[in-house]
């Protein structure tokens, strides 16, 4: 296991992908071919007016040893990064956090993806398929208030997965919660067999955890949470766990159990 460290990088592309989404791709970075789906870099920017670093989960691998980020415009910091030009300098601390475990070959993955919580589920993805997984074998669940929501659409159908958009307006396919499309897939398939794995939203992420113990299915979600130092000492991402005591997201996590935190 490569230890974090910090690494100075470029941007080697910032595509805008509408409506406050941005693609940037970093490198070169040492430690690209070590990221896994699930971990994710904290980011310093070149600038004085933004102090403290930002996480992002790991997108892509990309074949120039480089690593793609997925973000939307919230704040100062985002903006910022929004703004970013190819070759403006960033520092990169990772690879962090604990990644996805890959399923058995003889299960299902339903990947459950909600708003900008689809970066570390497409790399799932392309990973599983990398590993050699029949596509097939994957069903992509993603959510979003509207179709602009649903990111790189034509990059998930190009995987030849099962991919199932679901938008709370109906500007895309089924209309309503990710989650109610989520359970209705599971009642009519109840033979089959499961892995649920979920980024979101936290209520999204709720009710996936509850679906996941309610049919008595394993998965994993990869939490959000803001996250000041990423190695587990400011103690600002703290989560309660079912089992008692406490774990860190950012060193613990993001990725835990279904059933594990409250």
């Amino acid at each position: 296991m490569i230890r974090p460290a910090c690494e100075d990088t470029f941007v080697i592309k910032n595509r805008n992908l509408k409506n406050d989404y941005h693609l940037l791709d970093l490198g070169p970075y040492s430690r690209a071919s070590h990221c896994k789906p699930g971990h994710f870099v904290h980011i310093k920017l070149p600038t004085a007016d933004v102090f403290f670093r930002r996480a992002f989960s790991v997108a892509h691998v990309s074949s120039h040893n480089g690593i793609e980020i997925i973000l939307k415009v919230f704040g100062r910091g985002t903006k910022v990064m929004a703004g970013l030009r190819k070759g403006d300098p960033v520092n990169l601390l990772g690879p962090l956090g604990t990644p996805f475990k890959l399923p058995k070959k003889n299960e299902t993955a339903l990947i459950v993806a909600g708003g900008i919580g689809f970066p570390p589920l497409l790399f799932l993805t392309c990973e599983m398929i990398r590993r050699g997984w029949e596509p097939k074998q994957i069903v992509f669940f993603y959510g979003g208030r509207s179709a602009i929501d649903i990111l790189e659409r034509s990059r998930i159908k190009k995987l030849g997965v099962a991919f199932q958009p679901v938008t709370e307006d109906g500007s895309l396919g089924e209309t309503g919660l990710v989650t109610e499309s989520v359970e209705m897939y599971l009642l009519a398939r109840r033979t089959d067999r499961f892995r649920i794995y979920g980024c979101g939203p936290p209520g999204m992420l709720k009710t996936t955890n509850d679906l996941g113990l309610k049919y008595g299915i394993p998965g994993q979600l990869s939490l959000e949470a803001p996250m000041p130092c990423g190695i587990g000492v400011c103690l600002g991402c703290v989560v309660e766990l079912t089992g008692g005591g406490y774990a860190r997201v950012c060193r613990d996590g993001p990725v835990f159990d279904i059933g594990e935190v409250v």
